[in-house]
């Protein structure tokens, strides 16, 4: 064999060799699971919302399992939205309500916290395609944040609403450029139009990459808009009359005392229209979840894929005589729903520990195989729960809640009585929020207890506790009765959540085995504070 022929075969081979490892790389790297993330917006489990969604309850709650015990870490959109993608409480993005003001898609936001979100460590460390589509964050396409130009690093493909939820007359940015929308329905509807662009990036996605979608539905956010053949669907339903609807919430903070009770016969039929109306949304909600599992076993990709649905806050609908709204501490409020079907998950199954939404994000890049020791997160990955490996490792007992309140400077004309620092009023001067509805509160889950501790940064420090176990509808505020040393612990916890940064946020709670508690650390007094979160932003 002459020396020319040998060297080209030698460089053949190569070649063939060359191309046999690069398609095992590909095709290992095609093996590692997809996901798929569906967020809905204002969505509770505790009054109801999710009995309109027997799709979801049979493909991906049948199939999976589902958390009893899933919160946010702020019941407002936009500041529990940039804890699900940074995996960090408020206190650590600085996102404090649905303002420009407030950080939400600010310029700040988009330079400090944008980089490091998961979906930028899933394309950048894990080689991950990435799919967005729905509404993102609330002031999202404003002229000072940048247009719906602003594309946020970590997407390939970008579909995201500009500001906040709509079903018709709205405007997309399509990967940087607008798209206008009117209010044909075939056209327009945005929970359609999501579930349309979702199945034709599932049906023209790359073959040799793993994906991450991100479906964010404007459902069940008012204006509550429902499909056209869905407008007459429940029409006998109600808004819950559960024990803590329409009642005197008499020992809590002032916001809550100073609602009307009992509510008139016109509210009463506007809640009861606002909950059907909702429920009605969702029914669009569940068509696209049914459309999106079937394109995923269409191609094949079904048995390899996570899916995760949940929401950004919950919501209430008369309960303490309040009209419709999130922003308060309880349990309608920050519970969530979250359902999670995929590889080595077992059908059928309910979980009753604790996570959050900041889980979410370490969750996610686990499953991509990236880990929370690598990022800046303050959640935990529940990976683990999922394939049944819970029994090997330590949970934590419990969570962060954090909310800055918001308020007017000025009274509103049609309540002077009110005066300045309230907002969210409705016309008969009941108002939902106010400068100091400003709260922070440990969430509590394990063997031995289920408590909700929360404090006002007001003058007077205003203090709720409630044990769910005795009172899952927290009526009774037990915080002048419940023992001293419990409510030093919980203070002295507090304190350390709310400092908290990284792995700092995953040490052992009071109800963990290996918490301590140290006295010397309290407070000498009980002064008022400055809001940590509003600190954070000066």
């Amino acid at each position: 064999m002459s020396l020319y022929r040998h060297i080209r075969l030698l460089h053949c081979t190569l070649i063939c060799v060359t191309l046999l490892f690069s398609s095992s790389v590909v095709l290992a790297k095609s093996r590692r699971p997809n996901i798929v993330l569906i967020l809905t917006d204002d969505l509770d489990v505790a009054i109801g919302g999710m009995i309109p969604l027997s799709k979801l309850k049979k493909l991906i709650g049948d199939a999976g399992i589902s958390f009893t015990n899933a919160f946010v870490a702020s019941p407002l959109c936009c500041p529990s939205r940039a804890s699900i993608l940074t995996g960090k409480y408020p206190h650590n993005h600085h996102v404090i309500n649905n303002t420009l003001e407030g950080n939400c898609s600010s310029r700040a936001w988009q330079k400090s916290q944008e980089p490091t979100a998961f979906p930028a460590l899933l394309q950048k460390y894990a080689g991950y395609q990435t799919f967005f589509a729905g509404k993102y964050l609330n002031e999202y396409g404003t002229a000072e944040a940048g247009g719906v130009e602003h594309v946020p690093p970590g997407w390939d493909y970008w579909f995201a609403l500009e500001k906040n939820s709509k079903y018709y007359n709205y405007t997309l940015s399509v990967n940087g450029r607008p798209q206008k929308h009117g209010h044909n329905y075939s056209e327009d509807y945005l929970t359609d139009v999501l579930a349309n662009a979702s199945l034709e990036f599932l049906q023209y996605k790359s073959n040799y990459k793993p994906f991450f979608m991100m479906i964010s539905t404007p459902a069940p956010h008012s204006p509550w808009t429902a499909a056209p053949q869905y407008e007459s669907s429940f029409p006998n339903v109600k808004a819950p009359r559960d024990p803590s609807f329409n009642v005197h919430g008499k020992d809590k903070h002032w916001l809550i005392r100073q609602a009307k009770t009992p509510m008139t016969n016109s509210s009463l039929q506007f809640l009861d229209e606002a909950f059907r109306k909702r429920w009605q949304t969702l029914l669009s909600v569940d068509d696209l979840i049914e459309k999106v599992v079937k394109k995923l076993e269409m191609h094949g990709d079904l048995n390899n894929t996570y899916i995760m649905f949940t929401s950004d806050n919950g919501y209430h609908t008369g309960q303490f005589s309040l009209p419709v709204d999130k922003r308060q501490l309880y349990e309608f409020d920050i519970r969530v729903p979250l359902l999670v079907r995929g590889p080595n998950i077992k059908p059928n199954q309910t979980c009753q520990i604790l996570v959050a939404n900041v889980d979410l994000g370490p969750t996610i890049l686990d499953i991509a195989g990236y880990s929370v020791n690598q990022t800046q997160m303050d959640g935990m990955s529940f990976l683990p729960l999922l394939n049944g490996q819970g029994q090997n490792f330590t949970w934590r007992t419990d969570i962060l809640v954090e909310y800055e309140g918001e308020g007017s400077n000025v009274s509103d004309p049609a309540c002077p009585l009110l005066g300045p620092g309230v907002s969210e009023c409705f016309p008969d001067c009941v108002c939902e929020d106010s400068y100091n509805n400003t709260y922070a509160c440990v969430r509590t889950v394990s063997p031995s207890a289920n408590l909700q501790y929360c404090e006002f940064d007001d003058n007077e420090v205003f203090v709720e506790v409630y044990n769910l176990t005795a009172d899952p509808f927290e009526l009774t505020n037990i915080a002048k009765s419940i023992d001293q040393e419990v409510l030093e612990k919980m203070n002295h916890r507090l304190m350390m959540l709310q400092s908290c940064s990284g792995a700092s946020c995953r040490m052992p709670g009071v109800y963990d085995s290996g918490y301590k508690f140290d006295p010397r650390l309290m407070f000498n007094s009980h002064g008022p504070r400055i809001s940590r979160l509003r600190q954070t932003l000066k």
